[in-house]
């Protein structure tokens, strides 16, 4: 049987505040906190592997079934963009540039000048609203909806039947070759609408990153030999470097399907696997209900994905940053991320306390498969868990 490691990034699944939160005014945010109040949460499976024994969560059970740990980013951010970079090995020291004021006027009007189209907006908006606000004059005149976040994004939207999906993503590519250097945000992302007023997002998304700034364990993996599969944005986030598979989805469910889909196949390698739902429909949406329903149906796979576990399979489930769907704020927080992990080769309920950096993940992946680690961060947890 092939060696496996199944790697699962829960998109915005905090577990408390960073010690540094109030650097991004996120003081008291706690994406599991809020989450596991409501009666829409039932995630007895992540709690038997230990997620509530995580050091800070609390309510744990008396003998966890995975190794777990919490785990502090190093990078200076909390996008998703740098988070999984960091998960993958690569520490950004310096923070992606936002631009809580819009983008300069030279950017927009040399994007106009390129695409051949006049602007809207140019602020940050919530991505709803936005397309509420300015989707009919969008209609109207044919000019893009430009706007952006808290994250370091230049996002676009269109009505697909005024710029087609395919031209909307061209100029997102025109957009990615503008912004580089000083501009050069983490994420350029297509958002098309559609229908009448007020109209609505459709699932045909797409995200233009910047390339990771070094070699991240899926260049060494790939490398080495093996394989590396991403599923969901991981192909988006990581610009296609070191990647041997691509599998996009359009949702949580979808995301869940095709893991199953890879758990059945005979592969040798990782399977780099991303939620969005939890981040882009619920957390950014302050849903908590809709976040806590989502950890539930996340928990119903889980259960058989581990009954289907192979005796070299190993499994790990992360986060990527905060989403407090409780607060004020509609961004992600600076958050504390969780770590469990779980297989036939991997002893159960070591506690690991709170790690110095999300890229001991990449660490121990690597050791997991014999590859050197180079040049990329991190020190491996692997002989601390292994049987």
């Amino acid at each position: 049987m092939a060696k496996r490691f199944f790697l699962i990034v829960l998109d915005s699944f905090g577990v408390g505040e960073l010690p540094d939160a109030a650097l991004w005014h996120d003081e008291g945010s706690d994406t599991l906190g809020a989450i596991r109040r409501h009666p829409n949460f039932d995630c007895p499976n992540l709690a038997s592997l230990g997620l509530f024994n995580i050091e800070g969560v609390g309510g744990g059970v008396p003998s966890p079934k995975a190794s777990y740990a919490r785990m502090r980013e190093r990078s200076m951010g909390k996008d998703t963009t740098i988070g999984h970079w960091e998960i993958a090995g690569v520490v950004s020291p310096e923070p992606l540039p936002t631009y809580p004021d819009g983008f300069p006027e030279e950017v927009i009007r040399e994007f106009e000048r390129r695409t051949g189209r006049k602007t809207l907006c140019n602020k940050p908006y919530s991505g709803t609203e936005v397309i509420k606000d300015y989707g009919r004059e969008h209609v109207e005149t044919g000019a893009l909806i430009v706007y952006t976040s808290a994250d370091s994004v230049f996002q676009i939207a269109a009505h697909e039947d005024v710029v087609p999906v395919r031209e909307l993503y061209r100029y997102c590519e025109i957009a990615r070759e503008l912004l580089t250097g000083k501009h050069g945000v983490g994420r350029v992302i297509a958002r098309p609408f559609t229908g009448e007023y007020p109209f609505t997002r459709t699932a045909n998304r797409h995200d233009f990153s910047l390339a990771p700034p070094a070699d991240t364990m899926l260049d060494l993996l790939q490398r080495a030999g093996y394989d590396t599969v991403s599923v969901g944005k991981i192909f988006d986030i990581f610009a296609g470097k070191g990647l041997t598979e691509s599998n996009r989805t359009v949702s949580n469910t979808h995301g869940m399907e095709v893991t199953a889909q890879m758990q059945s196949r005979d592969f040798s390698g990782l399977c780099f696997v991303n939620l969005v739902d939890f981040d882009m429909k619920y957390g950014h949406r302050n849903d908590v209900a809709g976040y806590a329903a989502a950890a539930t149906e996340f928990d119903r796979f889980l259960g058989g994905f581990l009954e289907k576990m192979g005796e070299d399979d190993v499994l790990l489930i992360t986060a990527d940053h905060g989403c407090d769907p409780s607060t004020p704020s509609t961004d992600h927080s600076r958050e504390y991320t969780p770590m469990l992990i779980c297989g036939a080769s991997v002893r159960a309920g070591v506690d690991l306390g709170t790690r110095a950096t999300f890229a001991d993940i990449s660490a121990t992946v690597l050791d997991f498969f014999g590859v050197p680690q180079e040049n990329t961060a991190g020190e491996s947890f692997w002989k601390e868990v292994r049987k």
